[in-house]
């Protein structure tokens, strides 16, 4: 097996897939090291799961990559019970997910996989790479053969359609959310700030932002299309949405159907959790307490049409709002896009595979329950995916509390063997007056072929 790309959840697989000893594996991974959201991890901000959603406790929990294990192996278990914390800090994820990575054999960083080709004399999927040096510099050229490949390429940031002129151009003060820690040092000397976007991101980068500036100058705008600043839903029947039980519900529906449900879900993923909205209106009233209201614009509904810049160290924003039907415009020092992830398309890297792969209506990968695509009958290998299914799984596809599951799946699908029993039931909510309880059975073995690793 070839795992392609080391974020959370390849790091879960090949975490699950360790102890297996029929598995050769190695994943691949462009990046020098291991890193989860960096310019993210604001002081304070928590991962929106519980720490059970590890990489590994939901399939395994006897695994040592759990995160209670890595706590013992810090001398850290108690001071952690006694916090009483379900929710760790973003921080403290990334730094456990780093430990696993630096743990585990067989990952290779600093490796960027550039082809996924499917050779038939070989029976074999061959694998392309460029090994980079400490800079990022290629340095040498290899192929690795497998029967198997799992994606776990991520996400990248979204950036509206108006604003990417401005995202491209060199200077000038316009970021995404994703590098915002490398930027924050300007953006709290900034005259004016806006952000854009009203999901958890935002929220966090705007508080982080307005505890960082002086009371009654801190000329910050929060705006976003969103009708509301809206709570997550985070009710317990609610995030049985994010259970094995609504994703085999979901990956039955029909494809029409499907879509309908992801659109009407969003306040299940891209709400503000409750405690942040709490705290952004402390953090406001708290600064009216001597009279006067802080100098902060805070407005849902709201669009960027277009963008462009004045002279050269201000942007100006023209907004929408539609349900108004107004129009204004907005000049502001600073820009930061809160405008969340896409699922990197899976094109560039398969393109090889494309005369076998299988669509949909919409030209998106056909993906089985199992993971895989649903290749052509020729190729019998297989390719599975993580977090590039939204459209076959649900909203459970980005899910931290999903992950060490669906790794589990792949494994068993992969070695023709419940090498991790998984439960039947996981909700309490029926969804849909089918129920289908079914775990997906293991294929027939297949047989295994040696990982050849020839540089050249």
């Amino acid at each position: 097996m070839v795992g392609i790309g080391i974020g959370p959840f390849n790091l879960s697989l090949a975490a699950l897939a360790h102890p297996l000893g029929e598995l050769d594996t190695a994943f691949y991974e462009q990046r020098p090291a291991f890193g989860w959201h960096s310019g993210l991890l604001i002081e304070g901000a928590t991962i929106q799961v519980p720490f059970l959603a590890d990489l590994v406790s939901l399939a395994d929990p006897t695994s040592p990559w759990t995160f209670l294990n890595y706590l013992r192996s810090r001398e850290r278990l108690f001071p952690f019970y006694f916090a009483e914390r379900l929710h760790i800090q973003r921080a403290e994820y990334d730094a456990y997910c780093r430990w696993v990575s630096e743990s585990l054999p067989g990952l290779h960083f600093g490796h960027q996989v550039d082809a996924v080709r499917w050779n038939p004399e070989r029976d074999l999927f061959e694998v392309d790479f460029t090994q980079l040096d400490a800079d990022g510099e290629a340095e040498a050229l290899g192929r690795t053969y497998t029967r198997n490949v799992v994606l776990g390429i991520g996400t990248e940031p979204y950036v509206p359609d108006p604003l990417k002129p401005l995202v491209e151009a060199p200077g000038v003060p316009v970021v995404h959310a994703a590098d915002y820690l490398d930027h924050r040092a300007d953006l709290l000397t900034a005259e004016h700030v806006t952000v854009v976007g009203i999901g958890q991101t935002g929220a966090e980068i705007f508080l982080d932002l307005l505890r960082g500036r002086p009371a009654g100058r801190e000329k910050l705008h929060w705006l976003g299309r969103t009708e509301a600043f809206a709570p997550m839903e985070y009710s317990k029947l609610g995030l049985e949405h994010f259970t094995p039980d609504h994703t085999r519900y979901f990956h039955a529906l029909p494809e029409s159907a499907r879509d309908r449900l992801v659109a009407g879900q969003w306040q299940l993923h891209q709400g503000i959790d409750a405690a942040t909205i709490a705290a952004i209106h402390d953090e406001l009233y708290r600064r009216t307490l001597h009279g006067g209201w802080p100098d902060a614009v805070l407005t849902p509904g709201v669009r960027v049409r277009t963008a462009g810049r004045v002279a050269t160290t201000k942007v100006e924003l023209h907004l929408e709002h539609d349900r108004q039907d107004s129009r204004s415009r907005l000049t502001t020092d600073a820009v930061v896009l809160a405008t969340g992830y896409r699922e990197r398309p899976l094109d560039r890297i398969l393109a090889g595979l494309d005369p076998y792969m299988r669509r949909d209506s919409q030209e998106r990968p056909r993906i089985d329950e199992d993971y895989r695509l649903v290749l052509d009958p020729s190729v019998t290998g297989t390719v599975y995916v993580q977090n590039a299914e939204t459209h076959t799984h649900g909203v459970g596809a980005p899910d931290l509390g999903l992950a060490a599951w669906r790794s589990a799946i792949i494994l068993n699908s992969l070695t023709g063997r419940e090498a991790y029993a998984l439960p039947r039931r996981t909700a309490f909510t029926t969804f849909g007056l089918t129920q289908r309880q079914h775990v997906p059975a293991p294929r027939e073995a297949p047989a295994l072929t040696p990982l050849v690793d020839d540089r050249r």
